[in-house]
């Protein structure tokens, strides 16, 4: 597939409509939160004040998920209830919840925010993982120096390791700075990577190399 182990930049809302109809074993992705987030030194995200793209984005990622696999997607806590609204009416179902330890606070504010969160979904009904993971894991911070809320590759690859096999296929339609395409990579998984902003996808294109 033409698609396979490329980072393409752009818009995921006009680019998914190009992939085949259940071609892809696994999403992984970290989308806008629809928080209007900003970093201390004034970066923020494309897409995370209007939330327009994301039915749209989801009905497209359950069209190309493969029946009976695995979908998970972080999300921003203050929006759950518009994340599982667009996931459900996709066809998506709800089968798991994602928490990571942190040792630091990312804010401040009527609690110290301590975590990381991601749902894990379920398109059809796949088979139980050869291993479950424990939904409390660690979270091995390395900084955000390649993009706003950069993921460690570290805490990316048991997700990985536990809902593909070696040689399929993880897609991130909101790919950032490359990390789940590069634990894919170092996994032996192929990838395909998408991202709106042209300067990310150059660092996830040179973290690939």
């Amino acid at each position: 597939m033409q698609f396979l182990n490329r980072v393409f930049t752009g818009d995921c809302r006009s680019l998914l409509p190009r992939l085949p109809t259940s071609s892809v074993d696994f999403i992984l992705t970290d989308p806008p939160y629809l928080v209007n987030y900003r970093t201390r030194d004034g970066r923020n995200l494309a897409g995370d004040r209007n939330g327009a793209w994301l039915a749209p984005v989801s009905a497209e990622l359950c069209r190309v998920l493969k029946p009976n696999r695995f979908f998970v997607s972080f999300y921003g806590w203050q929006a759950a209830d518009q994340f599982l609204a667009a996931w459900r009416a996709a066809g998506f179902r709800p089968v798991g919840h994602l928490v990571w330890t942190k040792r630091y606070a990312s804010s401040e504010r009527y609690l110290r925010y301590q975590h990381e969160q991601a749902y894990l979904l379920a398109k059809g009904r796949p088979d139980k993982p050869r291993t479950a993971l424990p939904d409390v894991l660690p979270w091995h911070y390395t900084g955000n120096r390649l993009h706003p809320t950069q993921k460690p590759v570290r805490s990316l690859k048991p997700l990985i390791e536990a809902f593909t096999r070696r040689g399929e296929i993880v897609l991130d339609p909101f790919c950032g700075s490359g990390s789940t395409l590069l634990a894919a990579k170092i996994l032996h998984r192929r990838y395909i990577g998408i991202e709106l902003d042209a300067a990310h996808c150059q660092t996830a294109q040179a973290r690939l190399i």
